[in-house]
């Protein structure tokens, strides 16, 4: 590892000086949540309005190295290799543990199918987790993407940084006390809890699993509808994340560090950063810049400013020489301080449904509507991070992706859709329940209906075919039927099978031609489920051992047909066999005399 000491901007990081003033990281953003994902690939929309951005105040400041060739390299710049060095320091800080430059191309995949309007590049994704975590301590990680042992920022106790009082009761940070930002890319768990995702597919969010973690991020930054691709939006994603011009910078250097160029390293052999930013306990609420750090992520050029020396904190703007008289009076301050905006559970007093109310498929098949509802407040307006459960009431094995119920949080229209639900293999009704925690407003439920497949007609697959046995023999095949509905195969039918004699009666018991179920037991009536292509097989067919004609009837719902089955005496004579025999040479009826 290279460590690295001071401060410097590399192209496109700055174009003017960059305060080191410590910024109120969590009280400043206004950025929305992320959308959850559910195991088995689904999706469901859940851009929140938190109040919180993941991280804390506290991150590392090493930048990286200039690489060889650079405009800007120097001779005294920390870092920059220096005659008789025979390593690369930059090639050395560009190495990314594999699983977590896994995780953030991964993520960026997912964001480019799922928002891909947002354009967010993992290169930025890259740069927050080594700015946050440096890449999950240098990629101790398991094979699943869970940092072994815990990655804690500092309990959040208002003694330099925000007070959060604990909300996760410890399930996340360990501390029953205050929160404190949590992983790979430091979620304080109560924004962790509205922007969780599950990025590995295991059915867990869990903020201390890189794949989580990545995915939750790229959700978080792509949030309020930014793009990426421009300066804006790049700059107030990062600040989202962390409201301090050091941290945009920081993090801003380190993205156009990666873009030229970063590779894989393996696991627990990343660089570690060394420098932690700890800010002290502020003396008043600080306030963001009143303009921003002109700052870009692409280099359309480079900065000539000078870099302000680590922990100074030059002024916004030039302080005036003496108070003097303000040109135009100030407004009247308000008689009452601002209240805290109250919490989106305490604000909504509507849920409605946003689409119908009913909700069909057939057994085994996904319902083509998703339920999904609108949180409004006493204004009529949406109301944004609230979190909806959706569950499954009544008999039913349907299922969201394996679940019974999930929770949506809504976006910023106040809606929570669920994700996709799929019928089990049972016909039914049930409801679909949408609830708050708080039980006010009322739930909002959805007519759920599971039915069978249907087929108007059954017809032979082979309609040429003949099906002839000796008793006691094996068909050499079986006849398969085709299920259909309106001219179109069906899948999914459930027909029952039955032998009958020639004239469509039932048999006596132990009678006729016969199949073996499961169990490899006789059964002369069975059920078939026609596959994919509208099929039903009927396995295993036996003749029995009494010759005759016999009727096999398929039946579905209304739809029946029938095919013949025969059966032949194995002992019946073959043709030359039997009547007189014939007179051996020499005997019968005497040869006329020579």
């Amino acid at each position: 590892m290279a460590a690295q000491f001071g401060i410097r901007l590399r192209k496109g990081a700055a174009a003017t000086a960059v305060t080191a003033a410590v910024m109120a990281a969590l009280a400043g953003s206004q950025a929305p949540g992320a959308v959850k994902d559910l195991p088995g690939g689904t999706s469901h929309s859940a851009e929140a309005g938190d109040q919180v951005p993941p991280s804390d105040d506290h991150y590392y400041t090493d930048l990286p190295p200039i690489r060889p060739g650079d405009p800007q390299s120097s001779h005294d710049l920390p870092g920059t290799r220096q005659p008789g060095d025979t390593a690369d320091p930059a090639d050395a800080q560009a190495g990314i543990p594999a699983t977590v430059l896994a995780a953030y191309k991964k993520a960026e995949t997912e964001l480019a199918r799922t928002r891909g309007e947002c354009k967010l590049p993992w290169q930025l994704l890259a740069a927050i987790g080594h700015v946050e975590s440096g890449h999950a301590r240098g990629g101790k990680v398991d094979a699943d993407g869970t940092t072994i042992g815990r990655i804690l920022g500092p309990q959040l106790n208002g003694q330099g940084f925000a007070l959060i009082q604990d909300t996760d009761q410890g399930r996340y940070d360990g501390d029953t006390t205050h929160d404190r930002a949590v992983g790979p890319m430091q979620f304080i768990p109560s924004t962790w809890a509205g922007s969780g995702r599950d990025g590995n597919g295991d059915g867990i969010e869990d903020p201390n699993n890189v794949y989580d973690a990545a995915l939750a991020a790229g959700y978080y930054l792509c949030g309020d509808g930014r793009d990426l691709a421009t300066s804006d939006g790049m700059r107030a994603a990062i600040l989202s994340y962390n409201h301090s011009s050091e941290y945009l910078a920081t993090v801003l250097t380190w993205y156009d560090f990666y873009r030229d160029g970063a590779h894989e390293v393996p696991d627990g052999t990343g660089p570690l950063p060394s420098r932690p930013h700890t800010p002290t306990a502020p003396s008043s609420p600080s306030t963001p810049p009143s303009t921003p750090p002109s700052v870009r992520p692409s280099p359309p050029g480079h900065s000539t400013s000078p870099t302000p020396p680590h922990g100074s904190t030059p002024p916004a703007t030039k302080p005036p020489t003496s108070p003097g008289t303000p040109s135009t009076p100030p407004t009247t301050p308000p008689t009452t301080p601002p209240t805290t905006p109250k919490p989106p559970a305490e604000r909504v007093t509507a849920l409605t449904k946003t689409g119908p109310a009913t909700l069909a498929t057939l057994t085994g098949l996904d319902f083509d509507v998703r339920p999904a509802v609108r949180a409004l407040d006493h204004e009529g307006k949406p109301v944004a991070g609230l979190k909806v459960t959706f569950g499954v009431v009544g008999d039913t094995d349907a299922r969201f992706s394996g679940a019974k119920s999930v929770v949506v949080t809504t976006n910023a229209q106040g809606t929570a859709t669920a994700p996709t639900l799929t019928a089990g293999k049972s016909a039914g009704k049930f409801t679909v329940r949408a609830s708050l925690a708080s039980g006010k407003p009322g739930p909002v439920d959805f007519a759920a209906t599971v039915t069978e497949p249907a087929a108007d007609t059954l017809k032979p697959v082979d309609d040429k075919a003949t099906y002839e046995a000796k008793a006691g023999d094996a068909f050499e095949k079986s006849p398969d039927l085709r299920a259909s509905l309106d001219g179109k195969t069906v899948a999914g039918v459930r027909a029952t099978v039955t032998v009958l004699d020639k004239d469509g009666k039932e048999l006596a018991e132990d009678t006729g031609p016969y199949a073996l179920d499961a169990d490899d037991k006789k059964t002369r009536a069975l059920t078939l489920v026609s596959d994919k292509d509208g099929v039903l097989h009927l396995p295993n067919l036996h003749a029995g051992d009494q010759p005759g004609t016999y009727v096999l009837r398929f039946t579905a719902g209304k739809a029946t047909a029938d095919v013949g089955l025969t059966v032949t005496d194995p002992k019946a004579e073959e043709p030359g066999e039997g009547g007189s025999a014939s007179p051996e040479p020499g005997t019968g009826s005497e040869s006329p005399a020579a």
